[in-house]
């Protein structure tokens, strides 16, 4: 999992820097970074998703994630084909929030799993 984070993280990182010649690329790079951080914390240093700050940052990211993600939803018909999503902004901001909310979830499931292997340690 710390692996798969890891891309992720890079991934985001890359998302960030595709974005130096957009109009609005400012606000994506906040977007991007947010679960580029988390990713790069889950694949680094995991054991922070544990601490008490992650507790209420993840779910807070999460649930912005979710409220993006139906705010920027693709209003295009066929949004998801290559020639539409190519040239339309808005179809692609809607994939990209598609794909913030992704990679937090799989930062929660990192955390979760993580959590699991400590209690059974524990007992």
């Amino acid at each position: 999992m710390r692996v798969f984070c890891g891309i992720l993280s890079l991934l985001m990182l890359l998302f960030i820097g595709v974005q130096y010649n957009d109009s609005d690329g400012a606000i994506w790079m906040l977007y991007y970074a947010i679960p580029a951080i988390a990713a790069a914390v889950a694949a680094l240093k995991p054991r922070w998703l544990l601490g008490s700050q992650a507790s209420w940052l993840l779910p807070l990211s999460i649930a912005a994630a979710v409220v993006g993600m139906f705010y920027y939803w693709p209003k295009t018909p066929q949004w998801w084909a290559k020639d539409v999503w190519w040239e339309t902004e808005t179809a692609r901001e809607g994939m990209g929030m598609m794909i913030v909310l992704f990679v937090l979830l799989m930062v929660l499931l990192a955390r979760t799993l993580l959590r699991k292997r400590y209690e059974q340690a524990a007992h």
